[in-house]
């Protein structure tokens, strides 16, 4: 928004040249979301104890440290939603077609969370809705947010894959990009989800990936860049790295009530939201094999419900003590702050790891 008011007045007034540089408003949005999360999260909570009465509903058969939580309200990823969203409707600039393509993707998948949560409350279960209309769910706006993506994109650019390490080239999917983006999207958002089980954990390594991915969406998005480090020059893309900048800055303000001992918990709302945006950016600036290392630890995650169930299933044995794999270390001894940052330093070295993939063809 404000970037069609005050951008035009650049000619008369010098100061406002500042609001044509995605750098200056990717700053705004992060200082925005966060200012308007610690404004908003209060009010936001007291609602939500009022409504939840007693809260999230916690697992009988997690670590025994979690039933102290028992009262706790969800559906805190309303504060991340609405802060972030403001914030993008603020600064970027609103004509940009990627830009909506995230954000309808991002509020989609937020709403199928808050009816997950919502679901979860009213039957007192860890249950939520059914897996598989969720899925569908999940799969139908993918489709919809990838078939967008390739109506306004150069086909042969939008259906092509990136591969590390690989200097400017794609590699032609063609049709097969169709479920292979969808699949990046819905992986995406329900490994966060499954990540997000201790006070803290998803969320930060939501904002290291999204500090990652907004470095990422500039390179891309500029000419000069993407040819000094011979990676695609996307031209629109850059955009998005405001939306990368609010949704950190609206991680810091949720961060802020979810620190231990947390005020509120994300929920789906929060976890299946933000890794479905991730997603999304992901296959729109051509790097979503990339995600796979810079989100390594929500993969980590993913992959240790996959192991653990296909190992009871075929021998009756569990590999873990619990999955995911935090709540094992959890019954290991280790304890939540320990686990949560340890995790974090590992997404750290991840992230780092996946960037350089940025230069190293």
């Amino acid at each position: 928004m404000f970037y069609h008011l005050l951008y035009p007045l650049a000619d008369d007034f010098a100061i406002f040249n500042l609001f044509r540089y995605i750098t200056f408003r990717t700053g705004c949005a992060v200082m925005t979301a966060l200012v308007i999360s610690f404004i908003i999260g209060p009010a936001l909570i007291k609602w939500l104890k009022k409504k939840q009465k007693e809260g999230q509903p916690i697992r009988d058969d997690g670590p025994e440290t979690h039933f102290k939580k028992a009262g706790t309200p969800t559906m805190g990823g309303l504060m991340i939603l609405i802060s972030a969203g403001i914030s993008v409707l603020l600064w970027s600039d609103l004509t940009n077609p990627y830009v909506w393509v995230v954000a309808g993707v991002t509020l989609s998948f937020g709403v199928i969370g808050l009816a997950d949560d919502y679901a979860k409350l009213t039957t007192r279960s860890h249950q939520g809705i059914s897996g598989r209309v969720r899925l569908l769910l999940e799969f139908g706006i993918a489709f919809i947010a990838i078939a967008a993506y390739i109506n306004f994109t150069t086909t042969d650019v939008a259906t092509g894959l990136a591969i590390p390490f690989v200097k400017d080239y794609l590699l032609p999917l063609g049709l097969l990009f169709i479920p292979f983006g969808m699949l990046v999207i819905v992986g995406a958002s329900n490994a966060v989800n499954l990540t997000d089980g201790l006070d803290g954990l998803a969320i930060v390594p939501v904002m290291i990936a999204a500090a990652c991915y907004g470095l990422i969406s500039y390179l891309v998005g500029n000419a000069v860049f993407s040819d000094y480090l011979g990676i695609q020059f996307l031209p629109g893309t850059g955009e998005l790295a405001i939306i990368c900048g609010a949704l950190i800055g609206a991680g810091m303000g949720f961060l802020w009530f979810n620190a231990p001992p947390a005020m509120v918990f994300m929920g789906d709302t929060g976890s299946l939201s933000m890794g479905a945006g991730l997603g999304t950016i992901a296959v729109l600036v051509k790097h979503e094999l990339v995600l796979l290392i810079i989100g390594g630890l929500f993969v980590l995650e993913t992959l240790s419900v996959v192991i653990q169930v296909a190992s009871f299933k075929l021998t009756g044995k569990r590999v873990f003590r619990m999955a995911p794999i935090h709540h094992h270390f959890e019954k290991k001894g280790w304890s939540e702050p320990t686990v949560v940052i340890r995790f974090w330093i590992i997404a750290v070295v991840l992230a780092l790891i996946g960037l350089s993939t940025l230069k190293l063809r």
